[in-house]
């Protein structure tokens, strides 16, 4: 039976901010399904035990946490479907809003294959129908575009398609993921954009240069992914835990992850303890807050394996960095050289 995602009443309250013109309003930090896919695909984090993904899921459902982020391809579906389980028997009162996204098409007969890029209309309306079966749902709350297509289909085509989709009631709201400025444009010329999903984190800077000033111009929500940096920014990350990270998981073959790159992220996370200590708090959560203190941020997207380390990032959901933290961090960005981008937050 396909059920219909509302907004709830969470059991522990946290901070909410609209996202986009739209009737939602999302928590600061939301749950992020892509490690929980599993493994088996080409851009999987190693082997997930399906038991402690519905308990991290379920852990953050109790602590507030009301919308969750997941994608057709994370996993080749997997993800989408233990995120169903893990919310079957949670009140409807109390479920999150579902994300998910389009445009990754992967063949059957060779799972290892990279998926393709695809934008053509029947493409997307036969994605979202495999979705909402995954999902158990009559609808999602967030539809994105989850990369500019490479199939030669233009973005008035399936941009298009978003907005009919959304016309039709099978989404609350439309969105792309992994756009430009340029492409940002062109679709808000053919209709609004609900909401952007950029990468944002005290390494991968770009996007507050461009597109997320962009999204707070147009009044399109932005919801940042990887605040993190795929757990190089959780404190708890080490020059042994990347050496030892198994060849099926897509961080051992990432220049963050080895070499220079993985010794200025390192420094900067040590830059980052004594931030957290004096806030009362883990590295991790400052981490993600830095990316929620860029004005145009609507909420982070943060991933989990399990319950601790929904633990580990939760307090980002309620932690306002000052103007001295702000300073302190970007010194440390300065001086170590980790990532690309501007270092601080407008005031």
């Amino acid at each position: 039976m396909s059920r219909t995602t509302q907004t709830e009443t969470p059991s522990r309250a946290l901070p909410t901010r609209p996202l986009g013109t739209g009737d939602m309003s999302i928590t600061r930090v939301g749950f992020g399904a892509w490690a929980i896919g599993g493994a088996g695909w080409p851009f999987a984090w190693g082997s997930q035990d399906d038991r402690d993904s519905i308990a991290a899921i379920r852990h953050a459902v109790e602590c507030g946490v009301n919308w969750i982020d997941t994608a057709a391809v994370y996993g080749l579906g997997h993800s989408e479907e233990v995120v169903a389980r893990a919310l079957s028997d949670v009140p409807l009162h109390r479920r999150p809003y579902i994300f998910t996204k389009c445009g990754m098409v992967w063949d059957e007969r060779n799972r290892n294959l990279p998926p393709r890029r695809v934008g053509k209309s029947a493409s997307i309306r036969g994605e979202i129908v495999a979705s909402l079966r995954r999902l158990d749902l009559d609808h999602v709350d967030l539809y994105q575009m989850h990369w500019p297509p490479e199939d030669g289909t233009p973005i008035e085509e399936y941009w298009a398609t978003l907005l009919e989709l959304k016309a039709e009631g099978k989404t609350r709201a439309a969105g792309l993921s992994n756009h430009t400025v340029e492409q940002l444009e062109q679709a808000e010329r053919i209709g609004h954009v609900d909401s952007l999903q950029p990468p944002l984190s005290l390494i991968h800077r770009d996007a507050a240069a461009a597109e997320i000033p962009w999204c707070a111009q147009h009044k399109t929500g932005v919801i940042v992914y990887s605040p993190m940096a795929s757990g190089l920014l959780t404190g708890k990350f080490t020059a042994e835990r990347a050496a030892s990270l198994p060849p099926d998981d897509w961080r051992s073959h990432s220049p963050d992850f080895t070499g220079e790159g993985l010794r200025r992220n390192l420094a900067l996370v040590e830059a980052l303890k004594p931030v957290a200590q004096r806030r009362g708090t883990t590295v991790a959560a400052v981490a993600v807050a830095w990316t929620l203190a860029w004005p145009g941020v609507t909420g982070a997207i943060v991933g989990a394996r399990d319950p601790a380390q929904v633990d580990g990032w939760l307090a980002a959901a309620s932690l306002t960095l000052t103007d001295a933290d702000l300073d302190e961090i970007a010194d440390a960005i300065r001086r170590t050289g980790a990532g690309r981008g501007p270092v601080r937050p407008s005031g």
